[in-house]
């Protein structure tokens, strides 16, 4: 696993009082333990094949205020882009359930949205629902719910939420054929110094490996 990794290779030693900086710039990992990774469930060919668009880069952005709105007019933000021609649209890294726009409600307006722009457009489209949440039951509850309402992407915050976290929500996309998203929010706490941290490039193969 890749906490067991990372619990192995800088579980203790960043914390050694002779040290006054450590770094860790990369890692070779060898291909027979990367080979107990399953990766992600899913690459860009997919993500192309099910949206039906070819030959161009994919067009879309992040809902803009990302917090306030009510699920009823951040639904109407996402059914506006994509009906202006966007690809997909996206949650931001914290919008989670709030008490002003409940997970729920987001998915079931986001929903109506897609499905009315594609109506209108004769194309697919996409919204990535965050399903991060407090614990990974929760976090594959709102993923099923996604799946239910046949919206074809998820995403998930894999620093904050936990490689463990994103491994089993990985796993389940994998399995019920969900686009999975990710978001690397909490990054520069980590990454950000130059003598002290992790380089986000062990970060990115760690979440290969995760499965995102």
């Amino acid at each position: 696993s890749v906490t067991n990794m990372f619990t192995s290779i800088v579980g203790n030693v960043f914390g050694f009082k002779a040290l006054r900086a450590l770094r860790l710039e990369d890692l070779r990992i060898p291909p027979a333990y990367s080979k107990t990774f399953q990766g992600p469930p899913h690459g860009i060919q997919v993500e192309r094949d099910k949206l039906n668009k070819y030959g161009r880069p994919l067009l879309g952005c992040t809902i803009k205020p990302k917090l306030g709105l009510s699920a009823k007019n951040y639904g109407r933000a996402v059914y506006e882009c994509l009906r202006g021609g966007l690809d997909f649209t996206k949650d931001d890294e914290n919008v989670n359930s709030q008490p002003f726009m409940r997970w729920r409600d987001r998915f079931l307006f986001c929903a109506e949205a897609i499905y009315k722009a594609q109506a209108e457009t004769g194309e697919i489209k996409g919204h990535y629902l965050n399903a991060t949440a407090g614990t990974c039951e929760e976090m594959i509850k709102r993923a099923v719910f996604a799946r239910e309402l046949g919206v074809p992407i998820v995403m998930h915050d894999y620093l904050t939420g936990g490689f463990t976290a994103n491994t089993s929500l990985s796993h389940y996309c994998r399995d019920n054929g969900l686009l999975l998203h990710i978001h690397r929010a909490m990054h520069a706490v980590i990454d950000r110094q130059k003598n002290h941290g992790i380089h986000f490039r062990v970060l990115a193969k760690a979440l290969r490996m995760s499965g995102g």
